[in-house]
Protein backbone atom coordinates (compact mmCIF):
# COMPACT_ATOMS: atom_id res chain seq x y z
CA UNK A 1 0.00 0.00 0.00
CA UNK A 2 2.80 1.99 1.03
CA UNK A 3 3.21 2.90 -3.05
CA UNK A 4 0.01 4.51 -3.60
CA UNK A 5 0.92 8.23 -4.44
CA UNK A 6 -1.56 9.66 -2.17
CA UNK A 7 -0.27 7.43 0.77
CA UNK A 8 3.21 8.81 0.21
CA UNK A 9 1.94 12.50 -0.19
CA UNK A 10 0.19 11.89 3.03
CA UNK A 11 3.69 9.83 4.78
CA UNK A 12 5.82 12.79 3.69
CA UNK A 13 3.23 15.63 5.24
CA UNK A 14 4.16 13.30 8.36
CA UNK A 15 7.84 13.95 8.07
CA UNK A 16 7.14 17.16 7.60
CA UNK A 17 6.14 17.58 10.73
CA UNK A 18 8.87 15.57 12.63
CA UNK A 19 11.18 18.07 10.50
CA UNK A 20 8.95 21.05 12.27
CA UNK A 21 9.76 19.15 15.50
CA UNK A 22 6.28 18.27 15.96
CA UNK A 23 5.44 14.81 16.33
CA UNK A 24 2.79 13.07 14.46
CA UNK A 25 2.01 10.38 16.92
CA UNK A 26 2.72 11.83 19.90
CA UNK A 27 1.24 9.69 23.19
CA UNK A 28 0.92 12.76 25.81
CA UNK A 29 -2.83 13.86 24.73
CA UNK A 30 -5.60 13.06 26.96
CA UNK A 31 -9.31 12.99 26.10
CA UNK A 32 -10.71 15.86 25.67
CA UNK A 33 -14.53 17.10 26.36
CA UNK A 34 -17.19 14.46 24.65
CA UNK A 35 -19.13 16.35 22.10
CA UNK A 36 -22.14 15.83 23.56
CA UNK A 37 -20.85 17.31 26.93
CA UNK A 38 -19.77 20.02 25.12
CA UNK A 39 -22.69 20.91 23.55
CA UNK A 40 -25.03 20.58 26.52
CA UNK A 41 -22.93 22.64 28.84
CA UNK A 42 -22.67 25.40 26.44
CA UNK A 43 -26.42 25.83 25.35
CA UNK A 44 -26.45 28.39 27.32
CA UNK A 45 -24.74 30.50 24.32
CA UNK A 46 -27.28 30.80 22.05
CA UNK A 47 -29.34 33.02 25.03
CA UNK A 48 -26.26 35.98 25.21
CA UNK A 49 -26.33 38.56 23.14
CA UNK A 50 -22.98 38.34 21.65
CA UNK A 51 -23.54 34.60 21.79
CA UNK A 52 -19.79 34.06 22.89
CA UNK A 53 -18.07 33.12 26.07
CA UNK A 54 -14.29 33.68 26.33
CA UNK A 55 -13.81 32.79 29.70
CA UNK A 56 -14.80 28.95 29.44
CA UNK A 57 -11.74 26.71 27.68
CA UNK A 58 -12.67 23.57 26.73
CA UNK A 59 -10.68 20.42 24.75
CA UNK A 60 -12.07 18.62 22.15
CA UNK A 61 -10.49 15.58 20.75
CA UNK A 62 -11.42 13.71 17.41
CA UNK A 63 -11.24 12.73 13.91
CA UNK A 64 -11.10 15.04 11.03
CA UNK A 65 -14.13 14.61 8.64
CA UNK A 66 -14.49 17.90 7.26
CA UNK A 67 -12.05 21.01 6.85
CA UNK A 68 -12.93 23.95 4.34
CA UNK A 69 -9.40 25.99 4.90
CA UNK A 70 -9.67 29.52 4.05
CA UNK A 71 -6.99 32.77 3.39
CA UNK A 72 -6.83 33.33 6.63
CA UNK A 73 -9.19 31.18 9.16
CA UNK A 74 -10.74 27.83 8.53
CA UNK A 75 -13.75 25.61 9.34
CA UNK A 76 -13.53 21.83 10.56
CA UNK A 77 -15.64 18.99 11.72
CA UNK A 78 -14.13 16.59 13.91
CA UNK A 79 -16.06 13.82 15.09
CA UNK A 80 -15.37 11.77 18.67
CA UNK A 81 -17.54 8.98 20.35
CA UNK A 82 -20.46 11.14 20.93
CA UNK A 83 -20.60 12.65 17.51
CA UNK A 84 -19.54 15.51 15.12
CA UNK A 85 -18.30 19.01 16.46
CA UNK A 86 -17.37 22.21 14.65
CA UNK A 87 -14.13 23.96 15.61
CA UNK A 88 -13.03 27.17 13.98
CA UNK A 89 -9.10 28.29 13.69
CA UNK A 90 -7.45 31.18 11.98
CA UNK A 91 -4.01 32.68 11.64
CA UNK A 92 -4.15 35.46 14.44
CA UNK A 93 -4.79 32.94 17.04
CA UNK A 94 -1.85 30.36 16.77
CA UNK A 95 1.53 30.56 16.81
CA UNK A 96 3.08 32.68 14.62
CA UNK A 97 3.78 30.55 11.21
CA UNK A 98 1.69 28.13 12.57
CA UNK A 99 -1.33 28.34 10.43
CA UNK A 100 -0.10 29.03 6.43
CA UNK A 101 2.87 26.39 7.16
CA UNK A 102 1.42 23.96 9.44
CA UNK A 103 -2.78 23.82 9.83
CA UNK A 104 -3.12 24.92 5.63
CA UNK A 105 -0.41 22.31 4.65
CA UNK A 106 -0.20 19.15 6.75
CA UNK A 107 -3.10 18.96 8.69
CA UNK A 108 -5.93 16.83 6.56
CA UNK A 109 -9.03 14.83 6.57
CA UNK A 110 -8.58 11.55 8.43
CA UNK A 111 -6.48 13.01 11.17
CA UNK A 112 -6.96 12.75 14.86
CA UNK A 113 -6.55 16.66 16.55
CA UNK A 114 -6.85 18.18 19.80
CA UNK A 115 -8.42 21.45 19.97
CA UNK A 116 -8.48 23.95 22.60
CA UNK A 117 -10.46 27.31 22.79
CA UNK A 118 -13.77 29.11 23.85
CA UNK A 119 -17.32 28.07 22.43
CA UNK A 120 -19.46 30.47 20.43
CA UNK A 121 -22.03 30.81 17.74
CA UNK A 122 -21.68 31.36 14.20
CA UNK A 123 -23.63 33.30 12.13
CA UNK A 124 -25.34 30.31 11.03
CA UNK A 125 -26.79 28.89 14.56
CA UNK A 126 -23.80 26.15 15.25
CA UNK A 127 -22.06 25.71 18.14
CA UNK A 128 -18.60 26.17 17.45
CA UNK A 129 -15.13 25.93 19.53
CA UNK A 130 -12.92 28.61 18.40
CA UNK A 131 -9.47 27.25 18.92
CA UNK A 132 -6.35 29.32 20.74
CA UNK A 133 -4.79 25.73 20.01
CA UNK A 134 -4.60 22.83 17.76
CA UNK A 135 -2.65 19.82 17.62
CA UNK A 136 -2.03 16.88 15.55
CA UNK A 137 -2.54 13.65 18.16
CA UNK A 138 -2.24 11.26 15.02
CA UNK A 139 -1.58 11.39 11.69
CA UNK A 140 -3.57 9.36 9.06
CA UNK A 141 -1.56 8.32 6.23
CA UNK A 142 -4.73 6.37 4.62
CA UNK A 143 -7.22 8.79 2.21
CA UNK A 144 -10.72 8.08 4.07
CA UNK A 145 -13.19 7.60 1.08
CA UNK A 146 -14.25 10.87 -0.73
CA UNK A 147 -17.07 12.03 0.88
CA UNK A 148 -19.83 11.80 -1.53
CA UNK A 149 -19.69 8.40 -2.89
CA UNK A 150 -18.78 7.25 0.93
CA UNK A 151 -17.57 3.79 1.18
CA UNK A 152 -19.83 1.48 -1.54
CA UNK A 153 -18.11 -1.37 -1.85
CA UNK A 154 -20.20 -3.84 0.63
CA UNK A 155 -17.20 -6.62 0.86
CA UNK A 156 -14.41 -3.98 1.74
CA UNK A 157 -17.12 -2.75 4.65
CA UNK A 158 -16.96 -6.34 6.15
CA UNK A 159 -13.44 -6.48 5.73
CA UNK A 160 -12.28 -3.29 6.86
CA UNK A 161 -15.19 -2.81 9.67
CA UNK A 162 -12.65 -0.43 11.20
CA UNK A 163 -13.13 1.73 8.08
CA UNK A 164 -16.43 1.08 7.92
CA UNK A 165 -17.44 2.14 11.43
CA UNK A 166 -15.13 5.47 10.58
CA UNK A 167 -17.63 6.46 8.02
CA UNK A 168 -20.88 5.27 8.32
CA UNK A 169 -21.82 6.30 12.21
CA UNK A 170 -25.21 4.39 11.83
CA UNK A 171 -22.85 1.09 11.79
CA UNK A 172 -20.99 2.78 14.75
CA UNK A 173 -23.99 3.03 16.91
CA UNK A 174 -25.49 -0.45 15.93
CA UNK A 175 -22.80 -2.10 17.31
CA UNK A 176 -23.58 0.30 20.26
CA UNK A 177 -27.24 -1.14 20.48
CA UNK A 178 -25.77 -4.83 20.04
CA UNK A 179 -23.67 -4.32 23.63
CA UNK A 180 -26.49 -2.45 25.18
CA UNK A 181 -28.98 -5.60 24.02
CA UNK A 182 -25.98 -7.97 25.52
CA UNK A 183 -25.83 -6.23 28.39
CA UNK A 184 -29.40 -6.26 29.17
CA UNK A 185 -29.99 -9.84 28.96
CA UNK A 186 -26.89 -10.41 31.49
CA UNK A 187 -28.69 -7.70 33.95
CA UNK A 188 -31.90 -9.58 32.97
CA UNK A 189 -30.50 -13.34 34.42
CA UNK A 190 -28.67 -11.72 37.13
CA UNK A 191 -31.73 -9.95 38.50
CA UNK A 192 -33.78 -13.57 38.09
CA UNK A 193 -31.53 -15.16 40.58
CA UNK A 194 -29.47 -16.86 37.90
CA UNK A 195 -25.32 -17.54 37.97
CA UNK A 196 -23.08 -16.67 34.74
CA UNK A 197 -20.55 -19.67 34.24
CA UNK A 198 -18.08 -20.34 32.09
CA UNK A 199 -17.36 -24.00 29.79
CA UNK A 200 -15.22 -25.17 27.20
CA UNK A 201 -14.40 -24.09 24.17
CA UNK A 202 -12.74 -27.43 23.07
CA UNK A 203 -14.63 -30.33 23.51
CA UNK A 204 -13.01 -34.16 23.08
CA UNK A 205 -16.41 -35.33 22.01
CA UNK A 206 -19.17 -32.33 20.24
CA UNK A 207 -22.59 -32.20 21.08
CA UNK A 208 -25.05 -30.20 22.24
CA UNK A 209 -26.32 -29.28 19.00
CA UNK A 210 -26.71 -31.14 15.12
CA UNK A 211 -24.09 -29.78 13.66
CA UNK A 212 -20.56 -29.93 12.01
CA UNK A 213 -17.41 -29.26 13.91
CA UNK A 214 -14.40 -27.63 13.19
CA UNK A 215 -11.76 -29.92 14.50
CA UNK A 216 -8.24 -28.69 16.21
CA UNK A 217 -5.14 -30.87 17.53
CA UNK A 218 -4.13 -30.77 20.97
CA UNK A 219 0.17 -31.37 20.56
CA UNK A 220 0.81 -32.04 24.23
CA UNK A 221 -2.21 -34.13 24.68
CA UNK A 222 -1.80 -36.04 21.50
CA UNK A 223 -5.46 -35.90 20.88
CA UNK A 224 -7.94 -33.87 18.81
CA UNK A 225 -10.24 -31.54 19.83
CA UNK A 226 -13.31 -29.94 18.74
CA UNK A 227 -14.78 -26.43 18.91
CA UNK A 228 -17.80 -26.45 20.79
CA UNK A 229 -20.72 -26.55 18.85
CA UNK A 230 -22.66 -25.75 21.57
CA UNK A 231 -21.73 -25.65 25.52
CA UNK A 232 -25.63 -27.66 26.71
CA UNK A 233 -23.78 -31.12 27.90
CA UNK A 234 -21.58 -28.97 29.75
CA UNK A 235 -24.08 -26.57 31.40
CA UNK A 236 -26.24 -29.72 32.50
CA UNK A 237 -23.02 -31.09 34.36
CA UNK A 238 -23.05 -28.32 36.29
CA UNK A 239 -27.49 -28.81 36.92
CA UNK A 240 -26.07 -32.61 38.00
CA UNK A 241 -23.43 -30.65 40.25
CA UNK A 242 -25.96 -28.72 42.35
CA UNK A 243 -26.33 -25.44 40.44
CA UNK A 244 -29.64 -24.84 39.78
CA UNK A 245 -29.87 -21.46 37.26
CA UNK A 246 -27.37 -20.73 35.47
CA UNK A 247 -26.62 -18.99 32.18
CA UNK A 248 -23.75 -18.60 29.51
CA UNK A 249 -23.19 -15.82 26.91
CA UNK A 250 -20.32 -16.70 24.47
CA UNK A 251 -19.42 -18.43 21.11
CA UNK A 252 -20.29 -21.48 19.34
CA UNK A 253 -18.50 -22.98 16.40
CA UNK A 254 -20.19 -24.34 13.05
CA UNK A 255 -18.25 -25.66 10.29
CA UNK A 256 -21.59 -24.80 8.04
CA UNK A 257 -21.92 -22.68 5.49
CA UNK A 258 -22.65 -18.81 5.10
CA UNK A 259 -25.19 -16.88 4.43
CA UNK A 260 -27.72 -14.24 6.15
CA UNK A 261 -28.38 -15.79 9.02
CA UNK A 262 -25.14 -18.10 9.43
CA UNK A 263 -21.66 -17.28 10.86
CA UNK A 264 -19.51 -20.19 11.51
CA UNK A 265 -18.83 -18.18 14.61
CA UNK A 266 -22.13 -17.03 16.32
CA UNK A 267 -22.82 -15.72 20.34
CA UNK A 268 -25.96 -17.34 21.84
CA UNK A 269 -26.78 -16.88 25.84
CA UNK A 270 -27.51 -20.74 27.02
CA UNK A 271 -29.89 -20.78 30.57
CA UNK A 272 -30.88 -24.13 32.62
CA UNK A 273 -33.27 -23.78 35.54
CA UNK A 274 -34.05 -26.72 38.31
CA UNK A 275 -37.37 -27.73 39.17
CA UNK A 276 -38.88 -25.93 36.00
CA UNK A 277 -40.21 -26.35 32.45
CA UNK A 278 -40.64 -25.69 29.10
CA UNK A 279 -43.82 -24.26 29.66
CA UNK A 280 -42.20 -21.43 32.18
CA UNK A 281 -38.78 -20.97 29.98
CA UNK A 282 -41.91 -19.53 27.35
CA UNK A 283 -43.33 -17.73 30.07
CA UNK A 284 -39.21 -16.33 30.64
CA UNK A 285 -38.39 -15.71 27.28
CA UNK A 286 -41.96 -13.46 27.35
CA UNK A 287 -40.64 -11.03 29.95
CA UNK A 288 -36.96 -11.16 28.71
CA UNK A 289 -38.52 -8.87 25.85
CA UNK A 290 -40.17 -7.27 27.76
CA UNK A 291 -37.63 -6.28 29.80
CA UNK A 292 -35.66 -5.70 27.13
CA UNK A 293 -37.96 -3.20 24.69
CA UNK A 294 -38.24 -1.73 28.37
CA UNK A 295 -34.67 -1.06 28.81
CA UNK A 296 -33.91 -0.26 25.34
CA UNK A 297 -36.63 2.29 24.87
CA UNK A 298 -37.80 0.42 21.70
CA UNK A 299 -41.72 0.49 20.86
CA UNK A 300 -43.90 -3.05 20.86
CA UNK A 301 -44.32 -2.93 16.92
CA UNK A 302 -40.93 -2.84 15.06
CA UNK A 303 -40.48 -2.81 11.43
CA UNK A 304 -38.29 -5.05 9.91
CA UNK A 305 -37.43 -4.63 6.27
CA UNK A 306 -41.12 -4.52 4.92
CA UNK A 307 -42.92 -6.61 7.88
CA UNK A 308 -44.13 -4.80 10.67
CA UNK A 309 -43.60 -7.17 13.92
CA UNK A 310 -45.77 -6.97 17.41
CA UNK A 311 -44.18 -7.88 19.77
CA UNK A 312 -46.92 -7.69 22.61
CA UNK A 313 -46.91 -10.60 24.95
CA UNK A 314 -48.22 -13.25 24.85
CA UNK A 315 -46.45 -14.77 22.25
CA UNK A 316 -48.76 -17.53 20.03
CA UNK A 317 -48.39 -20.99 20.98
CA UNK A 318 -48.92 -23.81 18.14
CA UNK A 319 -47.99 -27.54 18.25
CA UNK A 320 -45.65 -28.95 15.64
CA UNK A 321 -48.32 -30.31 13.99
CA UNK A 322 -50.82 -27.74 13.81
CA UNK A 323 -48.56 -25.63 12.25
CA UNK A 324 -47.62 -28.30 9.83
CA UNK A 325 -51.92 -28.16 9.00
CA UNK A 326 -53.02 -25.07 9.84
CA UNK A 327 -50.33 -22.52 8.79
CA UNK A 328 -48.23 -24.80 6.43
CA UNK A 329 -52.06 -26.05 4.56
CA UNK A 330 -50.36 -29.50 4.86
CA UNK A 331 -53.18 -31.95 5.52
CA UNK A 332 -53.62 -33.64 8.50
CA UNK A 333 -53.67 -37.05 7.36
CA UNK A 334 -50.02 -36.51 5.07
CA UNK A 335 -48.37 -34.60 8.36
CA UNK A 336 -49.29 -37.59 10.51
CA UNK A 337 -48.15 -40.16 8.03
CA UNK A 338 -44.64 -41.49 7.34
CA UNK A 339 -44.98 -42.88 3.67
CA UNK A 340 -48.01 -40.20 2.58
CA UNK A 341 -45.41 -37.59 3.85
CA UNK A 342 -42.46 -38.77 1.79
CA UNK A 343 -44.89 -39.00 -1.50
CA UNK A 344 -46.07 -35.49 -0.79
CA UNK A 345 -42.56 -34.02 -0.42
CA UNK A 346 -41.43 -35.58 -3.87
CA UNK A 347 -44.38 -34.81 -5.73
CA UNK A 348 -43.51 -31.05 -4.61
CA UNK A 349 -39.67 -31.90 -5.81
CA UNK A 350 -38.13 -31.31 -2.32
CA UNK A 351 -35.55 -33.99 -2.45
CA UNK A 352 -35.48 -36.06 0.80
CA UNK A 353 -33.64 -39.19 2.14
CA UNK A 354 -36.25 -42.06 1.31
CA UNK A 355 -35.04 -43.23 4.59
CA UNK A 356 -35.58 -40.69 7.23
CA UNK A 357 -37.79 -41.01 9.80
CA UNK A 358 -41.79 -39.15 10.10
CA UNK A 359 -40.05 -36.92 12.43
CA UNK A 360 -37.55 -35.57 10.00
CA UNK A 361 -39.81 -36.16 7.58
CA UNK A 362 -41.93 -33.51 8.79
CA UNK A 363 -39.07 -31.00 10.15
CA UNK A 364 -38.51 -30.96 6.10
CA UNK A 365 -42.20 -29.73 5.64
CA UNK A 366 -42.01 -27.71 8.12
CA UNK A 367 -38.70 -25.84 6.94
CA UNK A 368 -40.76 -25.79 3.28
CA UNK A 369 -44.46 -24.40 4.54
CA UNK A 370 -43.96 -23.31 8.10
CA UNK A 371 -41.13 -21.38 8.87
CA UNK A 372 -41.38 -18.38 6.86
CA UNK A 373 -44.92 -17.43 7.74
CA UNK A 374 -44.23 -16.79 11.21
CA UNK A 375 -43.65 -13.18 11.09
CA UNK A 376 -44.97 -12.22 15.03
CA UNK A 377 -42.90 -14.34 17.76
CA UNK A 378 -44.60 -17.50 17.98
CA UNK A 379 -43.81 -20.65 20.18
CA UNK A 380 -43.80 -23.71 17.74
CA UNK A 381 -44.03 -26.58 20.48
CA UNK A 382 -44.09 -29.89 21.33
CA UNK A 383 -41.41 -31.32 18.47
CA UNK A 384 -40.99 -34.81 17.50
CA UNK A 385 -38.56 -37.35 19.60
CA UNK A 386 -36.31 -38.22 17.21
CA UNK A 387 -35.20 -35.07 16.03
CA UNK A 388 -34.95 -33.61 19.36
CA UNK A 389 -32.18 -36.23 21.30
CA UNK A 390 -31.36 -33.93 24.46
CA UNK A 391 -35.30 -32.75 25.16
CA UNK A 392 -37.53 -34.86 28.24
CA UNK A 393 -40.44 -37.02 25.93
CA UNK A 394 -43.80 -35.86 27.01
CA UNK A 395 -45.33 -37.99 29.79
CA UNK A 396 -48.97 -38.36 27.79
CA UNK A 397 -47.45 -38.68 24.28
CA UNK A 398 -44.15 -40.50 24.26
CA UNK A 399 -43.59 -39.57 20.72
CA UNK A 400 -43.02 -35.79 21.36
CA UNK A 401 -40.98 -34.07 23.48
CA UNK A 402 -41.39 -30.75 26.02
CA UNK A 403 -39.79 -28.84 23.49
CA UNK A 404 -40.34 -25.27 21.33
CA UNK A 405 -38.43 -23.30 19.06
CA UNK A 406 -39.50 -19.30 18.78
CA UNK A 407 -39.64 -18.17 15.89
CA UNK A 408 -39.76 -14.46 14.53
CA UNK A 409 -39.58 -12.87 10.78
CA UNK A 410 -39.38 -16.17 9.50
CA UNK A 411 -36.13 -17.37 11.40
CA UNK A 412 -35.49 -19.36 14.68
CA UNK A 413 -34.62 -17.09 17.68
CA UNK A 414 -34.56 -19.35 20.67
CA UNK A 415 -34.51 -23.70 21.10
CA UNK A 416 -35.96 -24.95 24.72
CA UNK A 417 -36.81 -27.40 26.16
CA UNK A 418 -37.56 -29.53 29.46
CA UNK A 419 -34.37 -31.55 29.65
CA UNK A 420 -34.37 -35.25 29.47
CA UNK A 421 -32.85 -36.52 32.85
CA UNK A 422 -33.26 -40.11 32.38
CA UNK A 423 -30.11 -41.41 31.87
CA UNK A 424 -31.02 -45.22 29.68
CA UNK A 425 -33.55 -42.60 27.81
CA UNK A 426 -30.33 -40.59 26.75
CA UNK A 427 -28.35 -43.18 26.30
CA UNK A 428 -30.47 -44.86 23.77
CA UNK A 429 -31.09 -41.63 21.70
CA UNK A 430 -27.75 -41.12 21.71
CA UNK A 431 -27.56 -44.76 20.23
CA UNK A 432 -29.90 -43.70 17.84
CA UNK A 433 -28.32 -40.58 16.36
CA UNK A 434 -24.91 -42.66 15.84
CA UNK A 435 -26.67 -44.72 13.86
CA UNK A 436 -28.46 -42.15 11.80
CA UNK A 437 -24.86 -40.88 11.20
CA UNK A 438 -23.22 -43.62 10.15
CA UNK A 439 -26.03 -44.36 8.04
CA UNK A 440 -24.97 -41.54 5.83
CA UNK A 441 -28.70 -40.02 6.52
CA UNK A 442 -27.42 -37.44 8.74
CA UNK A 443 -23.99 -36.34 8.94
CA UNK A 444 -24.86 -33.83 11.28
CA UNK A 445 -26.57 -35.70 13.92
CA UNK A 446 -25.14 -36.20 17.52
CA UNK A 447 -22.28 -38.66 18.80
CA UNK A 448 -22.39 -40.65 22.18
CA UNK A 449 -21.08 -38.89 24.90
CA UNK A 450 -20.72 -41.82 27.54
CA UNK A 451 -19.34 -39.41 30.13
CA UNK A 452 -22.46 -37.03 29.85
CA UNK A 453 -24.88 -40.12 29.92
CA UNK A 454 -22.71 -40.90 32.79
CA UNK A 455 -23.42 -37.80 34.88
CA UNK A 456 -27.05 -38.19 34.48
CA UNK A 457 -26.70 -41.68 35.97
CA UNK A 458 -25.71 -39.52 39.18
CA UNK A 459 -29.29 -37.65 38.73
CA UNK A 460 -30.15 -34.88 37.42
CA UNK A 461 -32.32 -32.61 39.10
CA UNK A 462 -36.15 -31.90 36.64
CA UNK A 463 -34.67 -28.90 34.53
CA UNK A 464 -35.93 -26.92 31.47
CA UNK A 465 -33.25 -25.30 29.33
CA UNK A 466 -33.10 -22.77 26.11
CA UNK A 467 -30.50 -21.52 24.05
CA UNK A 468 -31.21 -17.76 22.11
CA UNK A 469 -29.10 -16.44 18.90
CA UNK A 470 -27.95 -13.11 19.94
CA UNK A 471 -26.84 -12.19 16.86
CA UNK A 472 -30.18 -12.97 15.39
CA UNK A 473 -32.16 -11.26 18.21
CA UNK A 474 -29.96 -7.95 16.85
CA UNK A 475 -30.64 -8.18 13.51
CA UNK A 476 -34.47 -8.03 14.59
CA UNK A 477 -34.10 -4.95 17.13
CA UNK A 478 -31.87 -3.33 14.53
CA UNK A 479 -33.60 -3.68 10.94
CA UNK A 480 -30.87 -6.06 9.95
CA UNK A 481 -30.94 -8.61 7.19
CA UNK A 482 -27.67 -9.85 7.28
CA UNK A 483 -25.72 -11.74 10.13
CA UNK A 484 -22.60 -9.88 8.29
CA UNK A 485 -24.00 -6.18 9.38
CA UNK A 486 -24.72 -7.31 13.38
CA UNK A 487 -20.87 -9.42 13.51
CA UNK A 488 -18.03 -6.77 13.67
CA UNK A 489 -15.55 -9.17 11.82
CA UNK A 490 -17.71 -11.45 10.25
CA UNK A 491 -16.04 -14.51 8.56
CA UNK A 492 -14.75 -13.51 5.03
CA UNK A 493 -12.74 -16.01 2.19
CA UNK A 494 -9.30 -14.82 1.68
CA UNK A 495 -9.01 -11.82 -0.11
CA UNK A 496 -6.42 -13.98 -2.67
CA UNK A 497 -9.54 -16.16 -3.68
CA UNK A 498 -11.55 -13.20 -4.35
CA UNK A 499 -13.42 -14.11 -7.98
CA UNK A 500 -12.26 -17.71 -7.76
Amino acid sequence: MFENKYIQERINKAEKLREEGINPYPNYTTAGTPSNQFRDECNYIYDLDEKIDKSKEYKLVGRVKFIRKMGKASFAKIEDSDGLVQIYFNRDDLPEGYYNNIVKKLFEVGDIVEAIGFPFVTRTGELTLHCRELNIVTKSIIPLPEKFHGLQDQELKYRQRYLDMIVNRDVKDTFILRSKIVSAIRNFFESKGFLEVETPMMHPIPGGANAKPFITHHNALGVDRYLRIAPELYLKRLIVGGMEAIFEINRNFRNEGIDATHNPEFTSIEFYWAYKTYRELMDLTEELFESLFDKLGLDKKLTYGDLEIDFSTPFRRVSWIDSIVDIGGVPREIATDRKKALEFLKSKNIDVDESLSLGYLQAELFDEFVESKLINPTFIIDYPTDISPLARRSDTNPDITERFELFIAGKEIANGFSELNDPVDQYERFKAQVETKESGADDEAMYMDTDFVRALGYGMAPTAGEGIGIDRLVMLLTNKHTIRDVLLFPAMRPEKEKGE
